[in-house]
């Protein structure tokens, strides 16, 4: 999948005595209730479902309806019942979040951003849940950097605040700020605003000039009569999503193609619409730069093309041909691009790995023909060897030659860097501060030496030392903690990538206990960056695993395609296939290994112990999309059909017999043992934005599958099963950093509490019970005449 052609933010405890204990003991000891409280029933109302001459009934059917009052009541009964559950793991609960909460600096703040005349950056204050939007004038004469460390220790001087997204929480009680723009002549922000949690967003203007906001937008000359407003372009057919953004240097806005200075002159269509062909353009003095997957012959398909790079003049758009073409190389794919006035930036993906480079600006072609990526002298950013993700800052300066990104991998702390792309050397900016880390005084030298006169260090930064910098380094934790990639062979031979996450001093083989995850759909790549609060779990002998299953994103686009559609049974037996390795291997004990998926990643994780319920002895399914079937023959339900292409379509027998076979919520095995399972949901979930696409995620799906799972499973199993929903909140949570913490808290404490605390301790006391019965029944007469001895000696 490729990547959105830029960002739109303006920045961005265990022991054992005796060897082998049972599953079977382990599993039903963790299913202890530890409480008298009986789980909630909710009421079953008939409903009969048909499709392609199948007939089922869902008695749960009518929780889709929200508003009625006995689905509230049950969602409330759910909660008292999981707070009920969760009582003893209170004061774990505010240990772990103290950790959390310990990790984190006073204030955080981004490193200034230039552009044109002002620095833009943004800060969390004291004490604060979100984010501050600033920008301040440079002052060259009296040192920008000196007044940018002013503003962010609180010496505001000129400072300009544009958004608190804390003033918009305390009014409306919650916010979520989507994108957030600043105008090219710096004198208006745009931003989209969700207050409800629904995820509808309104759409702001605020003149920076004077505050206030711009009533009514369409295309609107600004300053002129509102009567003088019209649309230029609305999309009907609810199969396609509209993405509206503007060329770097500004010259076009794209929807198809308008020319940015005459906006009413109407629209240029590049090429003509197909199913699963993008196109995305850059624009440099003439030249259209193309990023696209479009078939290169009328023979080819349109689906599950490699991106390649096309180019072609302005007045030359419409041809049916280009033929100035730009391939990646052999084993590479071309993920996303920007431009600058002297340089493009391509990033890409090498056999799983990320690579940025960039390619000086304009390309001489001596004649329409195609070539390799190598051909273009590229320069290849500087990377640490063992980085899982590298994101691209807001980088909105079009005349600079200095790109900007972000690098972070399991054991490094985010490090944001600078890439002077015409000096050919980076600088390390700023990387985030982590407080009270083990792993702390692990260091890994930069991989070449640093330009210091371009060095920018917001937390070390000192004027009369500022040249003597020398060698810079990236701070990561690999001294304390391991992290291993590992190549797992799937069901039909398919080697998929796990990376392995552990604390060299915590972990013990075949002992710890481990969470697997996994998303495996849209072609996104799983997200392994640098997460402090994960020290939680690795400093108490935690393995953490990520599971690259098809349906992601991977090397090229077939890793999506071979994930989705008739093919998606693959993700789940990739994500079964390394659940298997951690155990067979020996990084997770047996009956200790817990997964957790998050909205689409749910589906994997419920087909799975659907088909192994042993495999997992607890599960998370946060927002979890689990009754893809119904939701998917429902196509009244709002941009349930843009699912179809990631899912397939119901409506298409064959299709709907593939979504029918893994289908969490309708293949709910009876009278088996299910793993204890926590399900988190939020009341206004409506749906989950993806990069291009949607997911219909209703709180009644992670309603109907906790009743349903309680009713077919058995007595003590049903009762490890909570429901926790957010009645506030929407797909995204909260978003407070300090929210956020309170939420892994209570999710790593329900963790602990049914892996290894108190029902462990319950596991070994019967397990040890079972053991001295099974010897008392078949020892020697000497060894029980031994233990009667002993005993009557006791007594």
């Amino acid at each position: 999948m490729v990547l959105s052609s830029r960002l739109t933010s303006i920045l961005p405890f265990s022991f054992r005595l005796i060897p082998a204990i049972s599953s079977s003991l382990c599993r039903a000891a963790h299913t202890l209730p530890s409480s008298s409280r009986p789980p909630p029933l909710p009421k079953k109302v008939p409903f009969t479902l048909s499709a392609h001459g199948l007939t089922w009934q869902d008695p749960y059917h009518w929780m889709r309806n929200t508003n009625d009052p006995d689905f509230i009541n049950y969602l409330n009964q759910e909660n008292y019942y999981a707070q009920a559950f969760m009582a003893e793991t209170h004061n774990l609960q505010r240990t772990l979040f103290s950790e959390m909460k310990n990790r984190m600096p006073a204030k955080i703040s981004t490193p200034p951003e230039r552009w044109g005349p002002w620095l833009y950056y943004q800060y969390i204050p004291e004490g604060k849940e979100y984010p501050v939007l600033c920008r301040s004038l440079e002052n060259e004469e009296s040192g920008w950097m000196k007044t940018i460390l002013r503003n962010v220790r609180g010496q505001f001087g000129k400072e300009e605040i544009l958004l608190d997204w804390n003033e918009v929480a305390e009014k409306y009680g919650y916010v979520h700020v989507g994108t957030c723009r600043v105008s090219p002549d710096h004198n208006f922000l745009a931003y989209t605003l969700d207050t409800s949690g629904c995820e509808q967003f309104m759409l702001q203007i605020m003149d920076l000039r004077n505050g206030c906001m711009v009533p009514r937008v369409l295309c609107t000359k600004l300053g002129f009569d509102n009567t003088e407003d019209i649309p230029v372009f609305s999309e009907s057919d609810s199969n396609f999503c509209v993405d509206i953004t503007s060329t770097k240097d500004g010259k076009f806005i794209t929807v198809y193609v308008i020319d940015a200075t005459n906006p009413l002159g109407g629209l240029h269509k590049v090429h003509k619409r197909v199913s699963g062909v993008q196109y995305f353009l850059e624009h440099h003095y003439g030249l259209f730069y193309i990023l696209t997957n479009a078939p290169l012959s009328e023979n080819e398909g349109s689906l599950g093309g490699d991106y390649y790079l096309a180019t072609c003049r302005v007045e030359e758009m419409h041809s049916a041909n280009w033929q100035n073409i730009i391939f990646p190389g052999e084993d590479i794919s071309v993920q996303d691009m920007d431009i600058f006035n002297g340089h493009l930036v391509l990033f890409l993906n090498k056999k799983g790995v990320p690579m940025i480079c960039s390619i000086s600006l304009p390309i001489n072609f001596d004649c329409k023909h195609q070539m390799e990526l190598e051909n273009l002298n590229p320069w290849f950013f500087p990377l640490p060897s063992y980085s899982c993700s590298v994101l691209p800052g807001s980088n909105h300066d079009f005349m600079s030659s200095v790109y900007r990104a972000v690098l972070s991998s399991p054991v490094m702390p985010d490090v944001i860097v600078d890439y002077n792309m015409l000096r050919q050397t980076f600088s390390i900016v700023q990387q985030e501060e982590v407080s009270g880390a083990s792993g702390n005084a692990g260091l890994f030298s930069a991989a070449r030496e640093l330009d210091t006169t371009e060095l920018i260090d917001l937390h070390n930064y000192e004027a009369e030392n500022y040249q003597n910098i020398g060698l810079q380094k990236w701070k990561t934790f690999s001294s304390a903690y391991c992290c291993e990639t590992r190549e797992v062979v799937s069901h039909d031979g398919v080697k998929v990538a796990l990376t392995i996450l552990f604390s060299k001093k915590s972990w013990q083989r075949g002992q710890s206990p481990g969470l697997l995850q996994a998303y495996g759909a849209y072609g996104e790549v799983l997200d392994k960056s640098w997460s402090a609060d994960r020290l939680s779990l690795l400093d108490r002998g935690w393995v953490v695993a990520f599971a690259d299953v098809r349906g992601g994103g991977g090397a090229d686009s077939s890793w999506h395609e071979f994930g989705s559609g008739l093919y998606k049974g693959n993700s789940i037996d990739d994500f079964i296939s390394c659940g298997n390795y951690l155990v067979n291997e020996g990084y997770v004990c047996r009956d200790r290994l817990g997964a957790i998926g998050y909205s689409a990643g749910c589906l994997l994780v419920g087909a799975a112990i659907n088909m192994f319920p042993k495999l997992f002895c607890a599960t998370i399914l946060k927002v979890p999309f689990l009754d893809i079937c119904t939701t998917l023959l429902d196509p009244s339900l709002p941009l349930t059909t843009l699912d179809y292409a990631e899912f397939g379509n119901p409506q298409i027998q064959s299709q709907f017999e593939c979504i029918r076979s893994y289908s969490p919520y309708d293949n709910i095995s009876c009278g088996v043992c299910y793993p204890s399972m926590l399900v988190t949901a939020s009341f206004h979930d409506s749906r989950q934005l993806h990069i291009l696409c949607f997911l219909l995620v209703g709180v009644w799906e992670a309603a109907k599958w906790v009743a349903k799972v309680r009713e077919r499973t058995c007595s003590a199993c049903s009762q490890s099963v909570i429901l926790k929903t957010n009645m506030h909140g929407g797909h995204f949570g909260e978003g407070g950093r300090y929210s956020q913490c309170e939420e892994t808290a209570y999710d790593y404490a329900f963790l602990m509490k049914v892996m290894g605390g108190l029902e462990r301790m319950i596991a070994f006391v019967v397990t040890v019970v079972e053991h001295l019965f099974l010897l008392s029944a078949i020892a020697t007469p000497t060894i029980r005449a031994f233990m009667v001895l002993g005993r009557g000696k006791d007594e």
